[in-house]
């Protein structure tokens, strides 16, 4: 008996070890939930599952993993607002804003931002639930989403171009399947995601013939803007002021001042004396160089011989490493309110980035868990918080032009920037930059608003910026759909 039980755990074990860890290429798992957002009760369903990228002959060569929420108490669909939301990476899940910013379930978190245990999630009563269904997206090798044929080649997916086409084509077999052709349409990226959205603006109306009412920039990159030289030098320092401001490393007459009193005054000096000095170079005079090494490191919080011995350049890396070296930590990359402790004071940058290291911390269990037990969808493949998705094909990235010709071209089309002061990968004041050279020619700006908070990259972290974050979100969505029977014309 003992033999032919071993016999049979033997087969048993052999069967299980036989199984490929594969995804499936259509899968859907449908629960029913409700949530209290802002005092009212907003019943919903939580679609999640993958659906297919085909090739040009039809065939499936990859699959993404996606969550849809949908209010269920709404009769109109036809009128009712979907957004459609990415992070970014380029190799990154949409782990972030699904669990910590718009969606109906939340990261529990102290109210800075920080893991706390035990690890999991809570309802979300600033969710844009209330007023918008939304899904979340993860592109080829991030979250669940995979590569499911093995022929097909990586270049299909990984590059700025790439990415931009076939997520297009995605959301247009999503939409048609969601039957959310009629509904006011928007997208939302975050960081890399931004490149993405913005690409994905003018490709959807291009190639996809579907017109949006509203994209929306959370912690934009440069966006194929170039600012090499001084504009680059000169834009790191309102983002290094606040910074200091926050950890209390600049004059007592500016810290006694609000932050954003401060910044007004840092973005006016960097714009209007600032870069001039760093055009000149070494043709500016003597006079010149000293008053711009005294004000960098007023606004700044670093030593004006350190601000000297680097020609008024001073890198991200060396600021994150030598704000608070004197007191043996550095700051966070992504939100500089965060401190580290490397192995040595000394050296010219961080050992690691402490905010991403406390964010894997929290976000990692948790979407793991939410997963599994509320929304019951079970597989063996690993969820990527990042992804393999490199060598990434950087080439044509220009996605600001291309959202400035979606903007021309569709009346109806509006662009809101949301932006950390405390991000020192895509900074805030960079953000701005981005909005002014995007149109030149201004005939746009009417269009286009910004929104700052005090919290780094993931500015949704912070209970209060959550909170506010989300409201603008609600009136952007509300100052974006125009009243029944207006036409799309200038």
């Amino acid at each position: 008996m003992k033999i032919k039980t071993l016999i049979a755990l033997l087969a048993i074990t052999t069967s299980v070890m036989a199984q490929d860890r594969k995804i499936d290429v259509e899968s859907k798992v449908v629960t029913n939930h409700e949530v209290t957002i802002k005092g009212k009760r907003v019943p919903y369903s939580a679609t999640v599952g993958t659906q297919p990228v085909w090739d040009n002959n039809g065939d499936p060569i990859a699959t993404l993993f996606y969550t849809y929420y949908e209010r269920t108490d709404v009769k109109d669909k036809d009128s009712r607002p979907l957004v459609i939301s990415f992070n970014g990476g380029p190799g990154s899940a949409s782990v972030w804003m699904h669990l910590a910013y718009t969606g109906p379930r939340i990261l529990k978190i102290d109210d800075e931002g920080y893991p706390i245990q035990p690890y999991g999630v809570k309802d979300n009563p600033n969710s844009i639930l209330d007023v918008a269904d939304i899904v979340f997206v993860n592109p080829v090798n991030t979250g669940y989403s995979r590569i499911t044929d093995p022929k097909a080649n990586r270049s299909t997916f990984f590059g700025v171009r790439q990415d931009i086409a076939y997520l297009s084509e995605w959301v247009n077999t999503f939409v048609t399947r969601t039957n959310r052709w009629s509904s006011p349409k928007y997208l939302i990226g975050e960081s890399y995601g931004t490149t993405r959205v913005g690409g994905m603006a003018y490709e959807l109306q291009n190639n996809q013939w579907m017109y949006l009412n509203g994209v929306i920039l959370v912690s934009p990159t440069d966006m194929g803007i170039d600012r090499s030289g001084p504009v680059e030098a000169a834009n790191r320092l309102p983002y290094f002021a606040a910074t200091a401001w926050y950890h209390k490393q600049l004059p007592s007459d500016l810290q006694s001042k609000d932050l954003l009193e401060v910044l007004d005054e840092v973005e006016s000096y960097a714009i209007n004396k600032f870069i001039p000095v760093l055009a000149k170079g070494a043709w500016a005079t003597e006079s010149e160089k000293n008053e711009a090494i005294k004000m960098f490191a007023r606004y700044s919080g670093l030593d004006e011989e350190i601000i000297r011995q680097h020609n008024l350049d001073v890198p991200y890396n060396f600021f994150w490493k030598d704000l608070l070296r004197h007191e043996g930590h550095t700051v966070g990359r992504l939100d500089s309110r965060y401190k580290g402790i490397d192995r040595m004071d000394a050296g010219m940058g961080p050992d690691f980035n402490a905010e991403l290291t406390s964010w894997l911390h929290s976000f990692t269990p948790a979407i793991n868990q939410y997963f599994m037990n509320e929304l019951g969808y079970k597989t063996d493949i690993k969820y990527n918080m990042f992804g393999p998705v490199n060598p990434w094909d950087r080439s044509g990235d220009n996605s600001a032009e291309s959202l400035r010709k979606a903007m021309a071209m569709n009346p109806y089309l509006k662009v809101m920037t949301q932006s950390g002061y405390y991000d020192g990968a895509t900074t805030y004041f960079n953000a701005k930059y981005n909005m002014w050279q995007t149109d030149p020619s201004g005939k746009l700006k009417d269009r286009m608003s910004f929104k700052g908070y005090r919290s780094g990259h993931m500015m949704y972290l912070r209970a209060e910026d959550l909170a506010q974050s989300n409201e603008d979100i609600r009136e952007f969505i509300k100052n974006s759909i125009p009243p029944a029977g207006t036409p799309a014309k200038y």
